[in-house]
């Protein structure tokens, strides 16, 4: 009987010190909401109780989760300080660094422009399944880019220059946008791993175009070194996209699908995977979209109308260029033969 008070009394003091809790943080709102639960729970419940609790005392429940007798799961303060003070400021200095970079090589450096002038001939390069599947990645992507972002920094920079109401939907829409659009990045990232592995297999050509930095800066700038359909740099993001991206989206699902067991060591450590793994894409990107933009004549022109100048796949992609140069021969050949084999049935028949 006096087990049964006592569990009784310790509920109750439990959910009077989380009502006191509540209703104390608009007056303390400028206060550490954790010293804050920790004042009210040690004052209600006691030293000893909350002692016990964050020392990892498991109370009484029905349910047979693992981790539904656990009050308060103290190991988390350790994913919280790696989650946000080292991890978020890491990160953001990790964006900065890549973007002053890519800034600092187009001051110094330059953009890759062509060596010779266009002839105007235009070349197939990409189908409108490839330019479709590119630019649905590159939306999905970007998009789940800013809006985890806005989870991580935007209480940095800008919650604390709009209304508390408008914050608040703000971040709820990241919050859904982000939970939503996961798993369509996932089934694009398998739609790109099915189409363009064969073009991004590494040849022993890939070496020296690494050892060049593929023309574009240094001693070896505008030498436009030897490539394939993709030349080596491009192979190396297609690779970073498909393992950083598949740890990303697996991480993700984790997150977004908590319902298969996963104890909060689980999503704690599936949160800092998340984060790392996509603030490495987020870096890699950067010099891509530099790269389209910016960094080289001509690049995008290929993923928006599906053609590219004869010049810039001469010079960027000669081996590639080659194949396609050889292949117009043989059709034109097999033209021809046709047309003199008509030719002397026509006569044949006259």
């Amino acid at each position: 009987m006096f087990a049964m008070f006592k569990r009784a009394s310790l509920v109750l003091m439990s959910s009077l010190a989380s009502l006191l809790f509540a209703l104390a943080l608009p007056v303390h709102a400028q206060q550490d909401e954790s010293q804050v639960a920790q004042r009210e729970m040690t004052q209600l419940a006691g030293a000893d109780f909350w002692r016990q609790v964050r020392q990892g005392e498991e109370g009484y429940t029905t349910s047979q989760f693992p981790e539904h007798g656990m009050l308060i799961s103290t190991p988390g303060q350790t994913w919280y300080i790696l989650k946000e003070k080292w991890m978020s400021p890491a990160g953001a200095v990790a964006i900065f660094v890549s973007i002053a970079l890519v800034t600092l090589v187009y001051v110094f450096a330059g953009p890759v422009m062509l060596s010779a002038p266009r002839t105007g001939k235009r070349i197939k390069r990409w189908s409108r399944a490839d330019r479709a599947l590119h630019w649905s990645m590159a939306f999905t992507f970007l998009t789940l880019a800013f809006s985890g972002l806005m989870l991580v920094y935007g209480k940095h920079f800008l919650k604390p220059y709009i209304p508390a109401d408008l914050w608040g939907f703000i971040v709820m829409l990241a919050k859904q946008y982000h939970n939503y659009m996961g798993p369509i990045f996932c089934v694009l990232l398998l739609c790109v791993l099915v189409k363009w592995w064969r073009k991004s297999t590494f040849k022993k050509v890939d070496i020296e175009w690494f050892i060049k930095l593929g023309g574009m800066v240094g001693k070896h700038k505008g030498t436009h070194p030897s490539a394939e359909f993709s030349n080596a740099g491009e192979k190396a993001l297609f690779w970073l996209l498909i393992v950083v991206g598949s740890i990303v989206a697996f991480s993700g699902l984790v997150l977004d699908f908590p319902i298969f067991g996963q104890t909060r060591r689980d999503m704690e450590l599936s949160n800092l995977v998340h984060g790392l793994a996509a603030l490495i894409l987020i870096c890699g990107f950067v010099f891509h979209i530099y790269i389209g933009l910016f960094g080289m004549e001509g690049a995008l022109e290929g993923m928006v109308t599906g053609e590219v100048d004869e010049t810039w796949a001469k010079e960027h992609h000669d081996l590639w260029y080659g194949e396609v140069i050889a292949e117009e021969k043989a059709e034109d050949s097999n033209v021809g033969n046709h047309m003199v084999k008509g030719v002397s049935a026509n006569e044949q028949t006259s």
